[in-house]
C-alpha cells in the first residue's frame, strides 16, 4: 500500500482546501445576500415551505423521516467510514479511500462557518424534527449527504460492469435529493437553504476526487 506524500498533502492544500475557502466565501455572500438585497426571496420561499406543510400526511411523514435520517451526520460519518475502509481493503489506495472524508470534512467547515456568520431562521412552519443549534442556511445534511454519496458516485465510475456502474451512480445521486426534499417537507430549510447544501457538497466531492486524479497521475509520472 503506498503511504500519503509531503506532496500529497501539499496537493490537497492547493487543489482542494483553496477552492473550498473560495467556495466557502461565494456560499457566505450569497446567504448574506438572501438577509439582505435579495430578502423578498425569503417571502416566495415560504410559501414553499407552507404548501408542503399543508399537504402532509402520515405515511410522507415516515418516509420522509427515513430519508432526513440518511443526512444525519452520525449516518453520514459511519457510512463514510465503513465505505472508505473497504475501498482501503479492495484497492490497497489510501489516497482513494481519502476522497469521500475529504469532501464531507470540508463541505461540514464551511456548512459550520456560513451558518454562524449567516445565522438564518428556519422556516416559520410547524417542524416535524428537533431543530439542531446550527441555523438554517446552508442545509447541514442536504451538503452532508452530498458530499458522501456524490464522492461514492464518482469512484463507483470504476466500476467495470456497466449495469452495475450505471445503477450505483444514479442510487448514489439519488440520496442527496431525498434528502433535500425531506428537509423541505418536514419544515427545517427553505429552497435556497438546501440548494446551497447541494452545491457545498457537489462541489467539495469534485474538488476532493479531482486531487485523487491528480496525485494518481503525478505517481504514474514518476514511476514511468
Amino acid at each position: 500500500m503506498d503511504r500519503i506524500h509531503r506532496q500529497d498533502g501539499v496537493d490537497l492544500l492547493t487543489r482542494t482546501v483553496a477552492p473550498g475557502v473560495a467556495l466557502g466565501g461565494l456560499i457566505i455572500g450569497f446567504g448574506l445576500a438572501l438577509k439582505g438585497p435579495f430578502d423578498g426571496i425569503t417571502g416566495a420561499e415560504e410559501t414553499v415551505n407552507e404548501d408542503l406543510a399543508a399537504g402532509r400526511d402520515g405515511t410522507w411523514d415516515t418516509i420522509t423521516a427515513v430519508w432526513s435520517q440518511i443526512g444525519n451526520t452520525v449516518g453520514v460519518i459511519g457510512v463514510c467510514i465503513v465505505v472508505a475502509s473497504l475501498i482501503l481493503w479492495r484497492t490497497r489506495d489510501l489516497r482513494l479511500a481519502f476522497v469521500a472524508p475529504v469532501a464531507i470534512a470540508m463541505q461540514g467547515l464551511i456548512f459550520l462557518i456560513a451558518a454562524k456568520i449567516v445565522d438564518r431562521d428556519r422556516p416559520q412552519v410547524e417542524k416535524l424534527d428537533a431543530s439542531p443549534p446550527t441555523a438554517s442556511y446552508p442545509s447541514g445534511h442536504t451538503g452532508a449527504s452530498t458530499g458522501l454519496y456524490v464522492a461514492f458516485a464518482l469512484l463507483a465510475l470504476r466500476i467495470e460492469r456497466p449495469w452495475l456502474r450505471w445503477t450505483t451512480v444514479v442510487l448514489c445521486l439519488a440520496m442527496p435529493l431525498l434528502v433535500a426534499f425531506s428537509r423541505l417537507y418536514r419544515g427545517m430549510h427553505h429552497i435556497t437553504d438546501v440548494t446551497a447544501g447541494l452545491l457545498n457538497g457537489t462541489i467539495c466531492a469534485l474538488l476532493a476526487y479531482a486531487w485523487y486524479l491528480h496525485c494518481s497521475s503525478r505517481r504514474r509520472k514518476r514511476r514511468s
